[in-house]
């Protein structure tokens, strides 16, 4: 991503401002904030489909919501998604939890990699799983879209947090 790319990585219909859903949310940070709140970082969350094939039906991606990091002062305190309803979208709940500092970290992560991103979150229901999709189109339509086919797999590893296996390169021994 490059410097500034989050903020306009989506264009979402929300304003920065809180809507007063927020001073009625029931997350005991954002009942307790002590200075105003923003929501930022708007992330389109796309809904993965049929993972696997079956028969003429193959996997599809469709925009379900989207989701901000809500901030009082420097750090985000909650999460906040949206859901369309017939006056457009709103947002629907609130929540706290390891999300906040996982995706916050992932961004960074995201920033340090070469070429121009636009960050979506990715939604498995049937893996249990939400991940970071890095569009490799900035300037993609946020709600359009579907992710490119891996273009290298990762082998089994003994923990989530384990590296891939590579060569005396350096390189990733699954890329080759």
């Amino acid at each position: 991503m490059s410097p500034g790319s989050r903020a306009r990585a989506a264009q979402c219909p929300h304003g920065p401002r809180i809507p007063s859903a927020v001073r009625e949310a029931t997350t005991p940070s954002l009942r307790s904030a002590q200075q105003p709140v923003t929501a930022e970082l708007p992330l389109p969350v796309h809904v993965l489909d049929q993972v696997v094939p079956q028969g003429d039906r193959r996997p599809r991606t469709r925009l379900a919501g989207w989701r901000f990091l809500i901030r009082c002062g420097d750090r985000a305190i909650a999460a906040a998604d949206t859901m369309l309803t017939p006056d457009g979208w709103a947002f629907s709940h609130f929540f706290e939890g390891p999300y906040l500092t996982s995706t916050e970290l992932a961004l960074q992560q995201a920033e340090t990699l070469p070429g121009d991103y636009q960050p979506r979150l990715l939604s498995v229901p049937e893996l249990y799983m939400l991940t970071l999709w890095l569009r490799g189109d900035r300037e993609a339509d946020p709600a359009k879209g579907k992710p490119a086919p891996p273009t290298c797999s990762y082998r089994s590893l003994p923990h989530p947090r384990a590296s891939p296996p590579t060569d005396r390169t350096g390189s990733p021994t699954c890329c080759r």
